[in-house]
């Protein structure tokens, strides 16, 4: 039996995205709604900056779209914070039904990916599907607050100071969600907190081969190919890993984490991670691209490590888990 998620007529009617200081300086800077210069977004402390830059981001998208936050019929949506305070906080005001999710950094897709199922099922007339990360409030939750000037090795990965958000309706539109794929828990065994991208990459080519095999199509059916935040050592990885199983994968195949910096320019290791980098790259690149015709078709895979401080520190490995969500021009 087929493991794909078939949409009916689901199509993705606007999006919005909002980016930090060092997203800002990087080379999709042009592409994002909101560049936040200030780390703190105004706040006084990390968590409460990432709530504000989820609260911008919808705000965002409602403007864009005229749209009243009471026409909304839920929010689905999820941050890398303990009971994804970031996002509960940043949402609360509207009163909007909500739907907590956390699938760490592959939550934009679980959002998508359970929204447009709401959607096509005619159970949700609307559905907003979002998710974001802040490098400030991560690092203080799972490596060590910025203070400690800890150093970090080579495979580790900027977590991305970023939220994107999307609008789901029911019928045609210029973007439509087509199907998709709830990943399965892989376990590599990876330990290392500073390797995420060694974590996620089995799983991302696990999901990578089960899309392909339940949807009949091919790489070269698509224009883009792209991974949520294996960065530069994920992303090898997942190529190796793949081999040549799949014809033509690896010119189409890209990574979010490695898109939104300056890998050579900026000091951020193996590139991006975090629920936002995924969210901002696909709503602030992908999607305009996709809008105005350069892109037909787009398979996105965000990617997710499944862990928390406590199990790190007893020594548990860290699952990997990848969803998959095929957007085309309508």
């Amino acid at each position: 039996m087929s493991e794909l998620c078939i949409f009916d007529s689901v199509h993705l009617k606007n999006f919005a995205s909002v980016v930090g200081k060092t997203e800002s300086e990087g080379p999709l800077a042009s592409c994002f709604d909101m560049c936040e210069k200030d780390e703190y977004f105004g706040k006084s402390t990390w968590e409460e900056a990432e709530s504000e830059m989820v609260h911008r981001c919808i705000n965002i998208l409602f403007t864009k779209e005229k749209m009243h936050p009471k026409e909304l019929d839920i929010i689905c949506g999820g941050d890398l914070l303990n009971q994804c305070v970031a996002s509960s906080f940043g949402v609360k005001e509207w009163g909007v039904p909500y739907l907590g999710l956390y699938g760490a950094c592959s939550t934009f897709g679980e959002a998508v990916l359970v929204g447009g199922a709401l959607v096509s099922g005619g159970f949700k007339k609307n559905a907003l599907g979002f998710a974001c990360s802040h490098f400030c409030s991560a690092e203080k939750q799972y490596r060590f607050p910025l203070e400690y000037g800890g150093q970090r090795t080579p495979t580790a990965q900027n977590t991305v100071t970023g939220c994107g958000a999307v609008l789901l309706e029911k019928g045609q539109g210029d973007i439509m969600v087509k199907d998709g794929l709830v990943g399965r828990i892989v376990d590599a065994g990876i330990t290392d907190v500073n390797n995420m991208g060694a974590a996620m990459a089995k799983a991302a080519a696990d999901t990578i081969r089960r899309y392909f095999a339940f949807s009949g199509k091919r790489p070269e059916d698509f224009d883009v190919i792209a991974t949520g935040d294996l960065g530069r050592e994920g992303y090898e990885l997942c190529c190796e890993l793949l081999g040549d199983s799949l014809d033509g994968l690896r010119d189409k195949y890209t990574d979010c984490g490695m898109m939104i910096f300056d890998m050579e320019g900026q000091d951020v290791h193996s590139g991006g991670s975090g629920c936002g980098c995924s969210a901002s790259v696909t709503a602030g690149y992908f999607l305009p691209r996709i809008k105005n015709g350069e892109i037909n078709r787009m398979l996105l895979i965000p990617t997710g490590a499944l862990m928390n401080p406590t199990t790190v520190f007893q020594g548990q490995s860290i699952c990997g888990i990848a969803h998959a969500v095929c957007f085309e021009r309508g």
